[in-house]
C-alpha cells in the first residue's frame, strides 16, 4: 500500500490547473472557460482555491486536456481530505481503533 504524506498540504486542483496546464500551454482562464462552456468566474474560483472541482468540471477538464476525470477528482479529494484532517484533528485523536 502506498502511503501519501498527510502533514504537507497537497497541491490544489487550481494550482495544478494553473501551473501545469494553463501557463505552459499559454491558455488564459477566460479561454479555458469558453472552451469548456463554463463561466469565467468558475475557472477563476478554482484557480484561486475558492471553488472545488466537481465531477462535471472534472469531465470537462479531462476532455479538454486529454487527461482522465479521475486525475482531477483525485486532486480535489486529496485536498478535501487534508482540510478535513486538519479540521477534525482534535476529534480524530480521541478515537480508538476497533480491536478484534
Amino acid at each position: 500500500m502506498v502511503r501519501i504524506p498527510t502533514s504537507r498540504r497537497p497541491s490544489t486542483p487550481g494550482d495544478v490547473l494553473l501551473q501545469d496546464f494553463l501557463k505552459p500551454m499559454e491558455i488564459s482562464q477566460r479561454e479555458l472557460a469558453d472552451k469548456i462552456h463554463v463561466p469565467y468566474q468558475r475557472v477563476n474560483d478554482i484557480v484561486n482555491g475558492r471553488r472545488s472541482v466537481t465531477p462535471s468540471i472534472a469531465l470537462r477538464l479531462a476532455k479538454f486536456f486529454g487527461t482522465s476525470s479521475d486525475f482531477w477528482i483525485n486532486l480535489q479529494l486529496r485536498q478535501d481530505l487534508f482540510v478535513a484532517r486538519q479540521e477534525e484533528s482534535d476529534v480524530l485523536s480521541t478515537i480508538e481503533p476497533h480491536s478484534t
